[in-house]
């Protein structure tokens, strides 16, 4: 038998530690699950484990990002062809998938314990609502009365997500208490709410011309599910997963739009961006067109290595940086508050 490479034993023990911590979560719950035992199961060291994984949390943030990112979709899916089909489309995906939420039991209270994972958890939470309106408003277009704003459904996306992870929590603590079928049929009826919810564009950002080869490496969207190289012309924001909600602002002045989100601590909070998209993007994948799916890619960097492509050598949960791709090159740069609508909004930036 040929012997591992280096990077083959890493992969195969880092496997072997996330079949054996789903099994130890299912049985014992995550508070009682211990990472010995974890070890034990996996047949590795208590060191093998924390070299794969910082702590439990993240192990446990790990297990459900791989088992959300692997759920199967069915063959021929049912999507809808207008808001209130689809909306109905994404609850039925959404409630198909609770008889596996009892692994995520301890999910919402391990998140809210700390602002370490509350502050980034709230901004993924805005960014799927933000993919979910794209996705809407995609579907049916609504054209605003001239000299008014964008109309957008950001505020009907959160109530649709707030009903969808209100029904994961009630199916594991109180069991039998919500008949799926009617979160199904709520869902289809928030497609008509109306909340006058509109979009305006923030201060300016400072932009500065740039003239320097973008070339990114391969990364998975995880919107669509598949690798992409975002070497396109366009606009790349490299955001702070306590910054996420920020990318509306680039999304908004109408170019194409990459999200590279970045983090100070990968270990455990890129599994948790992960899975908070994961959940989303599998069934909105399943209930909407194709046509319709967020022109928005996003990318989790865990390794840095599209930030550093984008001149972000060094990230954290508060970095906020958009560059503008023409022609293989980037054009122009803008850093901190704005800054991504103000690359987005600048048709081209004369060269320096």
């Amino acid at each position: 038998m040929a012997r591992l490479s280096r990077a083959e034993a890493q992969e195969r023990n880092r496997a072997r530690v996330l079949d054996a911590a789903r099994a130890e979560f299912a049985e014992r719950g995550f508070r009682d699950a211990k990472i010995d035992t974890i070890a034990q199961r996996a047949e590795l060291t208590r060191g093998a484990v924390y070299s794969n994984f910082p702590g439990k949390r993240a192990l446990y943030f790990a297990v459900l990002a791989d088992l959300a990112e692997r759920a199967t979709a069915p063959a021929n899916p049912q999507r809808g062809s207008n808001r209130r089909e689809a909306l109905g489309a994404l609850a039925r995906a959404w409630v198909m998938s609770l008889s596996h939420d009892a692994l995520a039991r301890d999910f919402l209270p391990e998140v809210a314990a700390e602002e370490v994972t509350r502050r980034p958890f709230t901004q993924l939470m805005k960014l799927d609502a933000l993919l979910l309106s794209l996705a809407l408003e995609a579907l049916d277009p609504v054209v605003p009365p001239p000299d008014a704003p964008p109309i957008r459904m950001v505020r009907l996306a959160e109530v649709v997500l707030a009903a969808l992870h209100g029904a994961s929590g009630l199916a594991t603590a109180a069991p039998g208490f919500l008949e799926p079928f009617d979160v199904i049929s709520a869902c289809e009826q928030l497609a008509g709410l109306e909340l006058n919810d509109w979009w305006a564009p923030p201060p300016a950002a400072v932009v500065v011309g740039e003239d320097r080869p973008w070339a990114p490496p391969t990364a998975l969207d995880l919107v669509r599910g598949s690798d992409v190289t975002p070497d396109d012309d366009g606009v790349v924001v490299v955001l702070g997963l306590n910054r996420l909600a920020a990318v509306e602002e680039a999304v908004r002045a109408g170019a194409r739009v990459t999200l590279v989100m970045v983090t100070g601590t990968p270990g455990e909070l890129a599994p948790l961006a992960r899975l908070v998209l994961a959940r989303l993007c599998v069934s909105l994948r399943q209930a909407f067109p194709v046509g319709s799916w967020p022109r928005l890619r996003v990318v989790c960097d865990e390794t840095g290595a599209v930030a550093g492509a984008a001149g972000v050598p060094s990230v954290s949960d508060e970095t906020e940086v958009a560059i503008r791709v023409e022609g293989g090159r980037v054009v122009a740069r803008a850093e901190g508050s704005g800054a991504g609508h103000a690359v987005s909004a600048r048709a081209r930036v004369p060269r320096t």
